[in-house]
């Protein structure tokens, strides 16, 4: 990690300790001109020092790659060789197989690196079976400032697990395939990156069709807008999207409200349902807000002056959440003077409340925030299932 000087020349991060991620935020937000804050879902808001993102942005990813971007434009920073490879949003590696296997016990889990998996082993994986559909999420970093330092979003090499899952795609050839990705990459560069993930798709073969859908439509309790790639082999067969199953939208208080309420670093015997511990002041400040309520209603003297604005604020409990991240624990509960616990995170993003989640606490958080959630899924599921019946 590097901090730039003020002549532009380079030092290591190393003199620096940082005490947890917000930290580390905040040293890099102050060294940014108003213009660099602006860059990438950045804004200033009525000409104050704080930050407004994009909601399907977590701020973790916008942070650093505002940072990579004025590396590149300014100083000519090698990108292929990342600033942050191990950013504090992405679980750990060990906690998540722990988890599938938690909870699909029966189902064959291969934990490999995927960019070290061959295409021989692929094939003998497969060992000749039709495969109806394949689906994953693989994250499109680079693609918010590809557009910027004049790369194809191809190109760029944070996008390396993209291209790992279409050449996974093209060497099994299944007859469907479901692509998920924040909803911006939609738009981003006026529509060129969007249009450069159906060229690929298109070139193997595939007729692709590409939709945001918000999870709030499919009865899951969160704002979550996602963009979902469908691909069919066969070009005969017409690409549909799930339609909302209900225009009645879920509340907080209706997914949560069973739990039994604890108080800060309190636990439970309930798998996963443990409250986070607070400090006397952070206890505090959140004691002035109000269901719903945010920063504002914080006396000046303790309210943060700068940071992200949909920190520091309680879940509105008659409506549905804000986007869920791996990073919540600067958003409270309605009625209690804590944040969520993982427990009722994954009941928003509407997980049952038998599926276990391994790991460290705040592992635990970033495997909720990255999931696409079930009741969505299974909506693409069905819309799936439906069209491989067509395709028999």
């Amino acid at each position: 990690m590097m901090e730039l000087n003020k002549d532009g020349k380079l030092f290591p991060y190393g003199s620096y300790n940082f005490k947890n991620i917000d930290d580390y935020k905040d040293f890099i937000w102050v060294r940014l001109s108003k213009k660099e804050q602006s860059t990438m879902g950045y804004v200033s808001k009525n000409g104050k020092d704080s930050r407004e993102f994009d909601e399907d942005m977590p701020f973790d990813y916008g942070l650093w790659d505002t940072l990579e971007y004025i590396m590149v434009k300014k100083y000519g920073y090698d990108l292929s060789i990342p600033l942050a490879p191990n950013r504090p949003s992405t679980p750990s590696k060990e906690a998540v197989p722990k988890t599938y296997k938690k909870n699909f016990p029966k189902h064959k889990l291969i934990i490999k690196d995927i960019c070290n998996l061959s295409e021989n082993e692929i094939i003998e994986l497969i060992k000749n079976t039709k495969v109806d559909v394949i689906i994953g999420g693989p994250p499109c970093q680079g693609f918010s400032i590809a557009g910027n330092i004049g790369r194809k979003f191809i190109d760029d090499p944070r996008n390396s697990l993209f291209k790992e899952y279409a050449r996974v795609i093209s060497i099994v050839k299944p007859s469907f395939f479901v692509m998920e990705n924040v909803a911006r990459l939609h738009t981003h560069n006026k529509g060129e990156t969007r249009k450069e993930i159906l060229a690929t798709f298109e070139n193997m073969g595939y007729s692709v069709e590409c939709k945001i859908l918000n999870s709030v439509d499919y009865g899951v309790a969160q704002e979550r807008r996602r963009v979902i790639f469908i691909g069919s082999l066969n070009k005969d067969i017409k690409i549909n999207f799930p339609k909302k199953i209900s225009e009645k939208q879920k509340t907080v208080k209706e997914v949560i409200s069973h739990f039994p309420p604890l108080k800060s670093g309190e636990k439970s015997s309930i798998p996963n349902h443990n409250a986070m511990s607070h400090t006397t002041q952070m206890l505090e400040k959140m004691s002035y807000l109000s269901d719903g309520g945010n920063r504002e209603q914080i006396p000046k003297n303790l309210r943060p002056k700068s940071g992200d604005v949909r920190k520091y604020i309680k879940y509105k409990s008659d409506a549905p959440s804000i986007c869920i991240t791996g990073d919540m624990r600067k958003v409270f509960h309605y009625s209690q003077n804590r944040a969520l616990t993982v427990r009722e995170l994954a009941s928003i993003q509407s997980f049952p409340d038998n599926f276990i989640f391994e790991g460290k606490t705040i592992s635990q958080q970033q495997q909720v925030g990255n999931a696409v959630p079930p009741k969505m899924a299974k909506a693409i599921a069905n819309t799936i299932k439906e069209m491989i019946s067509k395709n028999d």
